[in-house]
């Protein structure tokens, strides 16, 4: 039997019972884990008590809160496999998602509740709708409201080693968003992974930007403070606001991506503030670039630790590196084209480099593992590692690789393992651009030119070339920092300087300026490359 991550939760709310687990920054409201644990029951005992069984997926659409972590503990209880889905993703796949995960209930806030009841098709196979908030009863009885948290205890569901406990959809940086499927068994994994690995327990106090964290801090008694920020838009979030209830409950460590503390650290920076009770900071979503992670360094005490773990939303985390090591033995390569360090294998997890397919690899035989330094695919294996995505059965078959008893997870990663057993990440395999001479990887290429001060970041694409099918003609585009001194025509002649002074770069011919990347919502930091290319065809006349 699989552990379930709500019975490892109410082992430490029995534990705790009369401490602090959840604080709402915005409102100031918080709970204790003995009312959490208890809250939670109630919700569960009210769902099944209004049909909802073990096995039942309910898509959960409520903002971060008190109710958002006492309603995924009541579904853990239950059994039923809760949908977590990032709105920021759009509606067109938003609703494609829902559509294919086949959800028997909706539990939402009043505009979710409504947007569900608008789009009946995707929404077909909805039972049951569940409002958490005051629609003055058109969408029936605020949940929150009318459920009691003096409930007797919930028996907390056994899961088998199958039984999901959530449906958590990817990003979509590089297609249409996949819903991945994570077993109660999953979860306990991570769980085990980030509290003995990070250090985190009883003693820290978390401010997670990942609304979800806050479940794993709840099952290992560190109290959570949900920030006053959109989650969707992490490069939107206030500093001011970040900071202030950072030292206002003496918070220890914080999970977010870059884009949150490209914000923060500035702001800190800017007002000579340093976050004294923060311990530990982990960035992960997106590669972290230097000026961030010193920027990040500086704004925390000097025996602070800043972690960049290194995963996916079908595993997470397999790598990790603390700051230290980056600076003062890693970068330096980076910035010569080396690709971005992301660490040595966490506990438990193996890494390989295999050659770049696009095809489905059905038996790890069928492929050989590559040597130190060679770049190739990027494959994982281990107890953070899902199986499958949820109804897709295609996708799957080209994502995992059966060895014996176990199976690879393909991370869809470019990078080499360098002789210290360190994974260099060069990339996504989709990014690649293969050339009429040999193949450009984006991270080590794009490094070069973002040496430039006037350059914020670059990104490497390819387009169609007349002289041969399937190469493509490689080009660098370029977005600016804001408050650029020099002219598009100078920037773009210094930057061409610096790709040609380059064995990486030399062969690339064509550069452009953008002055806005599309990146992905939930990290601001994944660069919708495909959409660049699309854009850098129109402007380049082959």
């Amino acid at each position: 039997m699989a552990e379930n991550i709500a019975e490892t939760f109410v082992q430490t709310a029995e534990r705790y019972k009369d401490r602090t687990g959840i604080i709402e920054a915005r409102s100031g409201k918080s709970i204790t884990f003995g009312d959490l644990n208890r809250r939670s029951d109630g919700y569960a005992a009210y769902f099944s008590r209004n049909g909802i069984r073990p096995g039942d997926v309910v898509v959960l659409m409520v903002t971060p809160s008190v109710d958002f972590i006492a309603l995924t503990l009541a579904l853990f209880k239950l059994g039923s496999p809760i949908v977590l889905i990032d709105p920021g993703m759009g509606y067109k796949n938003l609703l494609r998602c829902i559509e294919r995960v086949k959800p028997v209930a909706v539990v939402g806030i009043p505009k979710a509740v409504v947007f569900a009841k608008m789009f009946r098709k995707p929404f077909h196979t909805v039972k049951s709708f569940f409002c958490c908030g005051n629609s003055f009863g058109i969408l029936g009885p605020d949940i929150s409201a009318c459920v009691s948290d003096c409930e007797k205890p919930f028996p907390v569901h056994q899961p088998s080693d199958e039984d999901l406990a959530a449906i958590i959809f990817t990003t979509g940086s590089t297609g249409p968003p996949k819903g991945v499927r994570y077993e109660h068994s999953i979860f306990s994994a991570q769980l085990r992974l980030i509290g003995e690995y990070y250090g985190i327990g009883p003693a820290d106090v978390d401010q997670p930007a990942f609304p979800l964290f806050a479940l794993f801090s709840a099952a290992l008694g560190a109290c959570s403070v949900i920030p006053d920020m959109n989650p969707t838009k992490p490069a939107q979030v206030d500093p001011e606001k970040f900071v202030r209830s950072i030292d206002r409950y003496g918070v220890t460590y914080s999970f977010g991506s870059p884009a949150i503390w490209n914000v923060v650290s500035r702001y800190c920076l800017d007002n000579r503030i340093v976050l004294k009770s923060v311990q530990k900071v982990l960035m992960a979503g997106a590669p972290v670039p230097y000026d961030l992670l010193t920027r990040v360094t500086g704004s925390l005490p000097r025996e602070a630790s800043v972690f960049t773990p290194y995963g996916a939303t079908e595993s997470l985390p397999v790598a990790s590196i603390e700051s230290r090591e980056v600076l003062a033995e890693t970068w330096e390569m980076s910035c010569k084209g080396r690709g971005t360090c992301v660490g040595r294998p966490m506990p438990g997890v193996d890494i390989k480099i295999i050659p770049i397919s696009d095809e489905p690899i059905s038996e790890f035989a069928d492929t050989m593992p590559l040597q130190a330094g060679e770049i190739g695919e990027i494959i994982v294996r281990g107890d953070v590692v899902t199986k499958a995505y949820q109804n897709n059965t295609d996708e799957t078959r080209l994502a995992k690789i059966s060895d014996g008893a176990t199976f690879w997870h393909r991370m869809g990663d470019v990078g080499y393992l360098d002789d210290c057993r360190r994974l260099w990440f060069c990339g996504r395999r989709a990014h690649r651009v293969m050339t009429g001479s040999g193949t450009l990887y984006s991270i080590p290429c794009e490094a070069i030119v973002n040496e430039h001060p006037e350059v914020y970041r670059s990104a490497l694409v390819g387009i169609p070339g007349l002289r041969h099918e399937t190469a493509k003609v490689p080009v660098l585009i370029i977005e600016p920092v804001r408050n650029k001194r020099l002219d598009d025509s100078t920037l773009l002649d210094e930057v061409r300087a610096l790709a040609q002074a380059s064995e990486l770069t030399r062969e690339i011919e064509y550069f452009l300026i953008h002055r806005a990347f599309p990146v992905d919502i939930r990290h601001n930091a994944k660069i919708f490359r495909e959409k660049l290319a699309k854009w850098a065809q129109k402007k380049i006349s082959l």
